[in-house]
């Protein structure tokens, strides 16, 4: 076996259809199929089942897929981590996050990372919950900030923010602060919500909020990103729902007013792999 057989799988795994893997590989259809051939009798295994029209990958064969991807993002990785060494650093940290964690908990890290080990570089890169939660098992993250209440076997995971929510309105809301008593007052208002990509969890709670409230929030607009969302709201299209650390850094013409007698509170949370071999992840893990 070599690794260009391993490739070779990968795409055909992706793909479903030798013709457009084949393309994607810029080899010819028949060599393809052959190499395919070479890897199923070395390994004794069936990894595709194929008629002239389908494609589809047997029991081995989906196995063998997430192995794979393991296998070639661990490879990419070692290179990577080679080029830092050779250069005079300790390695590469890459860190997925929500942008909830980018106002407080993120740069806090940075900057203690930057003080204990200097050598080490970071690459950070916005990501949904799910998104995080796959490149990690994948070993393409080595951490994830996440809103998640479980984690699926082999990740570990530990709370570093506990936080309130609060209601974004804009600035010209007649409601202030000091009449806000109940979120059920906002009940005939559109709402615009972070989207259930980003978080269903999240998305369930704020649910849950306007249920205790006593109304079914008329949800007008979704995204993922806070900065839309403030937007919308800005321009008087509704009102949101966030957690209150994600209201700080920004000079918009919107009000944050926290939820008062409410009993939800949102966790923001580290993820990593508890397998993850990359030298670096251990020490940061130590600042967090």
């Amino acid at each position: 076996m070599e690794l260009r057989h391993l490739n070779y799988f990968k795409a055909v795994a992706e793909e479903l259809n030798f013709r457009k893997a084949a393309e994607r590989l810029f080899i010819s259809q028949p060599g393809l199929s052959r190499q395919i051939k070479q890897l199923e009798e070395e390994l004794g295994v069936q990894l595709f089942e194929r008629d002239k029209k389908h494609v589809s990958l047997t029991a081995a064969g989906t196995y063998l897929k997430g192995e794979v991807d393991f296998i070639l993002n661990h490879l990419e990785t070692t290179k990577s981590q080679l080029r830092e060494i050779a250069e005079g650093r300790e390695g590469e940290l890459r860190v997925g996050f929500l942008g909830s964690a980018s106002n407080q908990i993120l740069p806090d890290l940075l900057n203690r990372l930057n003080t204990a080990f200097p050598k080490i570089v970071t690459s950070l890169e916005e990501l949904s919950n799910q998104h995080q939660v796959e490149m990690i098992l994948k070993d393409e993250l080595d951490l994830g900030f996440v809103r998640l209440a479980t984690v699926p076997v082999g990740l570990e995971k530990r709370a570093v923010l506990r936080d309130t929510f609060s209601l974004v309105v804009p600035d010209s809301h007649p409601i202030r602060p000091e009449y806000f008593n109940s979120l059920g007052q906002f009940s005939e208002e559109s709402f615009i919500l972070f989207s259930s990509d980003y978080s269903n969890f999240y998305y369930d709670q704020i649910l849950g909020m306007c249920r205790d409230a006593g109304f079914q929030p008329q949800v007008r607009h979704k995204s993922v990103h806070a900065l839309t969302i403030f937007r919308l709201v800005e321009n008087g299209l509704g009102v949101a729902i966030i957690p209150t650390s994600l209201g700080v850094g920004y000079d918009l013409k919107v009000r944050f007013m926290e939820i008062p007698a409410i009993s939800q509170f949102t966790e923001l949370s580290v993820i990593w792999k508890s397998e993850n071999r990359n030298p670096v992840l251990g020490k940061a893990l130590r600042l967090i």
